[in-house]
């Protein structure tokens, strides 16, 4: 049975830890690609590759293994990038050229440092807004616990502000910001 602190808050669907959900949105043409590379590796080096020196096996073991992995792992990175281009509201294409291009992962590199946050959806109006924010600018709804006093972010389980020291129990936070309320 697991403990009532590992449990879910408030009947959320418990989707594991965020790595496994990031790692469902690489796509099965991602995986098959993965999978044709890697065998395609193996076969340059065990077939194609002359070999009459039978003691370099270990050296064409190695090296077919090793390429196939890093050709493998870029396309399972380019399905990656694809899909996430997407998610955050970028140009899929202009980002799968960058990927490509660019020699040695460098393209998915510049990915990962340039690129937008998250967008979600105000559940009350359906304006796209950034994961970040705490307040829906069209409605004023609140997205997240804030303090009362420095308006500033704060965790459900703070009792105290973590930057002003505010009681956060003398807020009147939504009903449904209340999860561990007493």
């Amino acid at each position: 049975m697991m403990p009532k602190w590992m449990g879910t808050i408030s009947g959320s669907k418990d989707t594991g830890p965020a790595g496994d959900e990031e790692l469902r949105m690489i796509p099965r043409w991602s995986m098959v690609l993965a999978a044709v590379l890697f065998a395609g590796m193996q076969y340059v080096f065990h077939v194609v590759m002359p070999h009459h020196k039978h003691e370099l096996l270990p050296l064409r073991l190695m090296m077919g293994y090793a390429w196939g992995t890093l050709f493998a792992s870029y396309a399972l990175l380019l399905g990656y990038v694809s899909c996430d281009v997407r998610r955050r509201g970028m140009s899929a294409g202009l980002w799968m050229l960058v990927c490509v291009v660019l020699p040695g992962g460098i393209g998915a590199v510049v990915y990962f440092l340039l690129r937008q946050p998250v967008l979600s959806k105000c559940p009350n109006c359906s304006t796209i807004l950034a994961a970040s924010y705490h307040y829906c600018p069209q409605c004023q709804f609140q997205m997240a616990p804030v303090c009362g006093e420095c308006h500033r972010g704060v965790k459900l389980t703070d009792v105290f502000c973590t930057c002003c020291g505010h009681d956060l129990a003398q807020d009147g936070a939504p009903a449904r910001l209340r999860v561990y309320s007493d």
